[in-house]
């Protein structure tokens, strides 16, 4: 039976206000990584988790860190500055940025992202090295693909990667860890497919000639809708928000309000 997508579950799932309820949703999500890992073939620990927290509370956040999250993903930079801040004590706690950055914000990414899955443009590049280089920083970075062909979507056309790719060692204070991608929100499961099959051959073909230092070993693809496609097709980082936190009491229209893009 083909791997169906959950899109329908958007906004569905139950809020998680325990330590007990994040335990038992986080085992829930890593049973059905296990799972898509085993009909593809894959070692399950090829393929980490990277929860989303983006609109959850402090409260909550303190949480999920109980129940053994140490990363999380976060879309804007002003929030998860103020988490960050908020949530100083929490020494191990990690935060990746997944969602599109404007450059007059790198100087914030600079002091506390350790990841960031958005890069999509050579003046960020630019700017986001001078910050780190001032932080005596170093950021691991994904280079985001639009491989949906969407205009409401951020990302580089799949044509103008490698060219992109080529002249990132010149900023040396971005590590290249690979690629990331968001699918086709859609309950085609097969044009959802697709889109993950592109970002990995367009990863596959990269690795041939990458300059030095640039690693193309991460695919950043797949959430709460989809991820299980995404493994199947070669993800190594699943980005899950709702079916790990609960639905979102903000909709999406606070974060990608009508006519602008998707981060």
């Amino acid at each position: 039976m083909q791997t169906q997508t959950h899109h329908d579950q958007h906004g569905r799932y139950a809020t998680a206000g325990s330590v007990a309820d994040f335990k038992h949703n986080l085992a829930a999500i890593r049973a059905r990584i296990n799972a898509a890992c085993e009909r593809a073939g894959r070692d399950p620990s090829g393929v980490r988790l990277l929860p989303v927290s983006k609109t959850v509370p402090e409260d909550r956040i303190r949480m999920a860190y109980a129940a053994g999250c140490r990363q999380l993903g976060e879309n804007k930079v002003q929030e998860a500055y103020g988490k960050w801040e908020a949530m100083a004590d929490l020494t191990d706690l990690n935060w990746s940025l997944i969602g599109h950055l404007q450059s007059n914000k790198a100087r914030d990414v600079a002091r506390f992202v350790t990841e960031f899955h958005a890069l999509d443009r050579l003046s960020l590049a630019r700017t986001l090295d001078r910050r780190l280089q001032q932080e005596g920083r170093a950021l691991d970075v994904l280079v985001q693909v639009n491989t949906s062909g969407e205009d409401s979507k951020f990302g580089l056309a799949p044509d103008a990667v490698q060219d992109f790719v080529r002249q990132l060692p010149a900023f040396s204070s971005l590590r290249v860890r690979g690629l990331m991608t968001l699918a086709l929100f859609s309950s085609d499961a097969e044009r959802v497919r697709q889109c993950f099959v592109l970002l990995r051959t367009l990863r596959d073909q990269l690795r041939q000639d990458a300059p030095e230092g640039i690693a193309m070993d991460e695919l950043s693809m797949g959430m709460s809708g989809d991820f299980e496609i995404a493994i199947e097709e070669g993800a190594t980082i699943v980005r899950v928000g709702q079916a790990i936190f609960g639905a979102r009491a903000t909709p999406d229209a606070y974060y990608w309000p009508a006519g602008q893009k998707r981060p």
